[in-house]
């Protein structure tokens, strides 16, 4: 029988019930305006029958999929950000109907600068989200498999710190920044993973920490001297490892935690970062600006270096120290051989016994509490 529209005296919501091509089907209109709801039951009686004429693939729209393909796995913030402007532009144009043309469309469409935008910022933002997108489609049968052009992301510089610079960042960091700058230096772990960093993960006495991906999987990391003694040094020991400075009219306490930003490129400790790093005469430059409705200009120091390049300085350091590309594939958690290659010869081999230095007594600063 074909679709029709009933109620039901727990919600206000119309329904649409009924038998299409002997498919049976029970599904809420989501409104409460009776002409809206009979837009939806037309609209979802011709898709049932385009789909027992020509198959699934002829009605799965962009959102389904990408609904979908959010619910299959666990997805990174950043990651379903993407998807859901990509799910603002497509919306309920058939999955199988996307090609390059569309490719380029979104674009312009979604992102502020168009087709002008960095490659970069396309590939990251809208080429990688869709094609993972299709991808997941093509596998259900959805569609075929995506074919866009390539997209050339020129080589950016991989910048890392020298030892003394490290020491120097530390130095001038905030109190509460000062151990997370060393975890990331003496660990290599990704920003991301310290910040979930609980210390029901944490065993100071093994050398040894288990710190989560956001996919849900775990992985050992250990922890040499100088992490162990500056991790040693934080009082509360419950809950999570790494917490925010908040002011407040009785002062500055610690967060609970840290969250997620939306940010790119360590927006948790954006200010901070750019602190420590101007404090310790790290490159960098100033950019001026008058925020919408003020007259005054603001300045701020936006550093040349990013949290993440602490990642960059442990894998110059690891090799630098150990020379073997396998064992810092595996320390740091990466997928293939050739993207640990880049840090083959960016650290000087003069730099060795610093960087052994470091990671076992940790920079030469004084802590809080000890004797100079």
């Amino acid at each position: 029988m074909p679709l029709k529209l009933v109620t039901f005296s727990h919600t206000k919501n119309f329904f649409v019930r009924g038998t299409v091509g002997g498919k049976r089907v029970l599904e809420s209109t989501g409104t409460t305006n009776r002409k809206l709801a009979e837009e939806y039951r037309r609209k979802r009686e011709a898709e049932f029958w385009q789909e027992q004429l020509y198959g699934t693939r002829s009605v799965i729209t962009f959102a389904d999929a990408a609904t979908a393909y959010i619910k299959e796995a666990p997805r990174s913030p950043a990651t379903s950000r993407y998807v859901d402007r990509l799910v603002e532009y497509f919306g309920d144009t058939k999955l199988s109907a996307i090609n390059n043309a569309s490719l380029r469309a979104a674009y312009a469409g979604i992102l502020r600068d168009g087709e002008a935008a960095s490659p970069a910022t396309k590939k990251r933002t809208v080429r990688t989200p869709l094609q993972a997108i299709l991808e997941f489609g093509a596998i259900q049968g959805w569609c075929d498999r995506p074919a866009f052009a390539a997209i050339s992301v020129p080589t950016s510089i991989t910048r890392f710190l020298l030892p003394e610079q490290a020491t120097d960042l530390v130095e001038h960091a905030a109190p509460h920044l000062q151990p997370l700058f060393v975890f990331l230096i003496g660990t290599g772990c990704r920003l991301s993973e310290a910040l979930d960093l609980q210390w029901k993960d944490v065993d100071l006495y093994g050398c040894r920490a288990v710190v989560w991906q956001k996919q849900g999987r775990q992985r050992y990391v250990d922890l040499c001297p100088a992490v162990v003694k500056w991790l040693a040094r934080i009082a509360d020991t419950d809950g999570h490892v790494f917490r925010p400075a908040i002011k407040t009219r009785k002062g500055t306490i610690l967060g609970d935690r840290y969250h997620d930003s939306g940010r790119q490129y360590g927006g948790q400790i954006k200010n901070g970062w750019a602190g420590a790093c101007s404090r310790a005469g790290l490159p960098g430059r100033i950019r001026e600006w008058v925020p919408a409705g003020a007259k005054k200009t603001r300045t701020v120091f936006v550093p040349e270096f990013t949290p993440h390049d602490l990642r960059h300085t442990w894998a110059s350091w690891h090799y630098c120290v150990y020379r073997d590309l396998l064992r810092l594939k595996s320390d740091g958690d990466w997928s293939n051989i050739n993207t640990v290659t880049i840090y083959a010869k960016l650290m000087p081999p003069v730099y060795r016994e610093e960087i052994v230095r470091w990671w076992g007594t940790g920079p030469a600063i004084a802590l809080e509490g000890e004797n100079p």
